[in-house]
Parts: C-alpha cells; sequence; structure tokens
C-alpha cells in the first residue's frame, strides 16, 4: 500500500504542546542546516573524476536508511554491493538500514545534525516535506552525471520524473519507482464475458448494469484505501480538463472542488453508488481483504490504484488473473489533455540531507541505483518499472500488468502530470472518513464538496502551514 499521504507534515507537527516543543528547534535547524547544492557542507571530500563524479572520499561509509514497505531494502542492498565494487571508489562502504518510521526515526537526527547519506522518505511515518525541503541537497548533478555505462543519466529517465521531487524550483527528491495511476482489471475475465474495457465516465453505467447481471459489482473498497476513489475522481478531472483543474487544486484555492469537471464525476459516481454498482460495507473491510474480494474472488470489475497493487496482492490473486491496466478515464471524448494524458509519477523519493557526513556517498549511491543493472533488477524482481527506461522486456518478465505500465508510459510520453498537495500537506487523514462516507452512499455531492473545501480552506488559511505553490 503506498498511501504517504499521513506523513507529519507542519500543521501535524504544531498539535499539541510536545509537538510544538519538537518544532521549534527543527524549525530553528531549517536555517541553520540549508546548504546549496555540489557536495554539500560535510563530509571528507575525495578527487571527482569520470568514475567518481561527486568526490566520494576514499575508506568512508555511506549511510543509508530505506524505507521498508511493498519493495523491502534488498535493491539498494543489490545496488551498495555493486557500488562497492565500482572502479574509482577506494575502499568505501555501504551501510543499508531498513525503517518503517522514517520521520520517528529520523527527525532527532536532522534536528541534531547527523542525517543519513541518503534516505528513502516513504511510508505513512515519512517526513513532511515542508519542514526539510531547505535542508536537503539538490539533486539535479546526480541526473545530470553519466551512469555506469557512460550515457548521461537524464537521458535515460522517463519524462516527468523531477516533478514529484521539485518544490520551490528546487529538485530534492529522486523517486526511484514509476507508478502508473489506472484502473485494474482482469483482462481474462473480460475476454471471457465479451466485456468492454471503459474509455470515458460515459462508459460506467452500462459496465455497471452488466456487473450487476453477472453478480458482482463495478468497484469496492476497504477503508484505508478509500481515498483511492478520490485520486481516480482527481486524476480524471485534470485528464478531462488539465490545468484549469489540476492548479487550484494544488493551490488550495477557494471553490476548487466545485470545479464543473470534478462536479460532473462526482455525480456519475454518486449515481453508481446509488444504482448498487458499488460493492457496500467498504468502511468496515480491511483495505488487503477488500483488494483479495477483487484479485481473488473478482466480486468486482475494477479497481482503482497505483501499480504496486501486482505486487502487493500477488499471493492473492486467482490464478489466470492476467492483471492489466487502464489510465484513469476522462469524463467524455472532449477532454482538453492530449490522448494519452495520465497520472503518472516516480514514488519511493530518495533525498540527500545537505548536514550529512557523507553527501557526496549518498548521490553516488543514487548514481548506482539509476544504472541499467540496478534498475532492470529492480523491475524483474518487483514488478515494478524505475524511471529508468528500456529496462522492461516486451514479456515484463511474464507480467501482463508491468506490459500494460510500459505501453500506457509510452504512449504518454511526456503527456504525464503529478498531484503534489495531498502528500505535501498531509491531508488524507483527514480525507479519509470524508470518502468512506462518500461510497457508503451517506453524503451527497454538494456534502462531499462542502467537506473536502472545508478542509481545503483550513489548510490554506492555517498561518502555521508552509505553504508552497505548485506549477
Amino acid at each position: 500500500m503506498e498511501i504517504q499521504t499521513t506523513s507529519i507534515s507542519r500543521r501535524n507537527l504544531l498539535r499539541g504542546a510536545a509537538a510544538t516543543a519538537l518544532l521549534l528547534p527543527f524549525g530553528m535547524s531549517l536555517a541553520s542546516c540549508a546548504a546549496p547544492g555540489g557536495g554539500g557542507t560535510a563530509g571528507p571530500k575525495g578527487e571527482v573524476t569520470a568514475d567518481n563524479p561527486f568526490g566520494v572520499a576514499a575508506n568512508t561509509t555511506v549511510d543509508a536508511v530505506i524505507f521498508n514497505g511493498g519493495y523491502g531494502v534488498d535493491y539498494v542492498e543489490n545496488a551498495a554491493k555493486l557500488m562497492e565494487k565500482s572502479k574509482g571508489l577506494d575502499g568505501v562502504t555501504v551501510k543499508v538500514s531498513p525503517s518503517t518510521k522514517i520521520a520517528t526515526e529520523l527527525q532527532p537526527r536532522f534536528v541534531g545534525g547527523t542525517p543519513p547519506d541518503l534516505i528513502d522518505n516513504s511510508g505513512a511515518n515519512s517526513i513532511g516535506w515542508n519542514t526539510i525541503i531547505d535542508q536537503l541537497e539538490d539533486l539535479t548533478e546526480v541526473i545530470d552525471s553519466e551512469n555506469l555505462d557512460g550515457e548521461k543519466i537524464r537521458d535515460t529517465l522517463y519524462g516527468g520524473v523531477e516533478a514529484p521531487g521539485t518544490f520551490d524550483g528546487k529538485f530534492v527528491a529522486l523517486n526511484y519507482v514509476m507508478t502508473v495511476y489506472g484502473l485494474w482489471y482482469s483482462s481474462s475475465l473480460f475476454e471471457e464475458n465479451g466485456w468492454t474495457v471503459p474509455t470515458s465516465w460515459q462508459d460506467l453505467k452500462a459496465l455497471g448494469e452488466t456487473a450487476k447481471a453477472q453478480g458482482k459489482f463495478l468497484f469496492l473498497w476497504g477503508k484505508e484505501a478509500a481515498t483511492y476513489y478520490q485520486t481516480m475522481v482527481v486524476d480524471s478531472a485534470v485528464i478531462q480538463g488539465g490545468d484549469d483543474v489540476r492548479l487550484p487544486l494544488e493551490n488550495l484555492e477557494e471553490g476548487c472542488w466545485s470545479n464543473p469537471v470534478i462536479q460532473e464525476i462526482l455525480t456519475i459516481f454518486h449515481d453508481l453508488i446509488a444504482s448498487g454498482y458499488v460493492k457496500p460495507g467498504g468502511s468496515g473491510t480491511q483495505f488487503t481483504e477488500a483488494q483479495s474480494q477483487w484479485s481473488n474472488k473478482q466480486e468486482a470489475l475494477l479497481y482503482p490504484s497505483g501499480s504496486w497493487i501486482e505486487n502487493e496482492m500477488k499471493s492473492q490473486t486467482k490464478d489466470g488473473f492476467a492483471m492489466k491496466g487502464i489510465a484513469e478515464l476522462p469524463l467524455d471524448g472532449s477532454q482538453t489533455t492530449p490522448a494519452g494524458t495520465m497520472r503518472a509519477e516516480a514514488g519511493e523519493p530518495f533525498v540527500v540531507p545537505s548536514k550529512a557526513k557523507n553527501p557526496a556517498g549518498g548521490k553516488e549511491l543514487l548514481r548506482t541505483m539509476l544504472s541499467k543493472e540496478s534498475a532492470t533488477a529492480f523491475a524483474k524482481e518487483k514488478l515494478a518499472p524505475t524511471i529508468v527506461k528500456g529496462t522492461v522486456p516486451e514479456d515484463g518478465f511474464g507480467s501482463t500488468a508491468l506490459v500494460s505500465q510500459s505501453e500506457l508510459l509510452a504512449t504518454a510520453g511526456e503527456n504525464v502530470f503529478t498531484i503534489k498537495s495531498f502528500n505535501l500537506y498531509g491531508m488524507n487523514s483527514d480525507q479519509l472518513p470524508i470518502w468512506n462516507s462518500f461510497l457508503d452512499g451517506k453524503m451527497t455531492v454538494a456534502e462531499i464538496t462542502q467537506q473536502l473545501q472545508d478542509l481545503t480552506d483550513k489548510i490554506r488559511e492555517d498561518d502555521s502551514v508552509n505553504k508552497i505553490e505548485i506549477k
């Protein structure tokens, strides 16, 4: 489960006296620890060469703390072994430490001026971006360097990979895993029944009727993942209306949830729920159990998720399921964005703190992870593409879902977008009960619009929240 929107933001840190006490020294450290890019201000310096572009000093150790989630930490451990054998690095060793509580364990190290050299800032307990941006290295030089094969890294990456990790014009987080957001389905089930994959929201009512006639549902959900449907609604609206929809939401504008495209999609969705096409009771169902009802019991036809879904449910997926994905759906055939536009963004954000002991080593480990060898190994083991192109074969290592991801990315090209605001301001925990209630059929379109707008307005008007303009 790749929900990362419950991260500790400045808004959450300000809740309560204890949190306020924590914020004061942490806030002070923002100014004291800020440093420009180019290797940071700490750590020994080595000779800069073609094989050692960041000048990692000989006989030093790289300290990496990696979120131990759905992808584990072995892919970083494997890259570390490759790095230790690299030409040009004399006696350099890498220590990889797993963590499931990044903020809890690492915020004290930021405050104390001893952060690790490389951090995978992921998971429900990730550190809120608006609290550490000024303490992170600009990673532009990493993607402008050459990989282990002598190619400029930037030229080997998918389009749009910098956007999720760029704040106020500073590229501070290199997101490693390419996540495709879409609707996932059993292609074998659709083929057996002669069902047509939907191409817009206008197709969903008829498909819902078909599902109901077969004793199945169109959608289902679990309580912790109710906001997957917010993602589906928002992304669909952006595909339909472009930046006219995206930017007001991203920048917390007054009335942003009343956009006509969002309202039309919510109205269709409400009708689908009222018609019985969404399985009831999801607000009382654990999310992996709900997903198993889809992937193993095939009780629903479609499930909205990021492309981590295959790896997450691989032990609970029916034999012969033949999972595939399609891009989230536009409202109708008159979308203003180019055909193939989709939400596809890099996830698993890696950062290099400026006050780390060996920031050059952290950047070198990232460079190694971006090699074709490391990226291909990740795709094969995790059934998910990294941001490095050309690492997934035509057969997707036997994964139909991975093949469809590659096809969607190829079709979209540069026409991809990301949504930052919900992660940036830690909104997921407040949005979950709203969406659970809507999916339960207990809320009208007007009511969900008002509650989502009230939450947005509260954050916008809170002077303690560090607002960041998103473009």
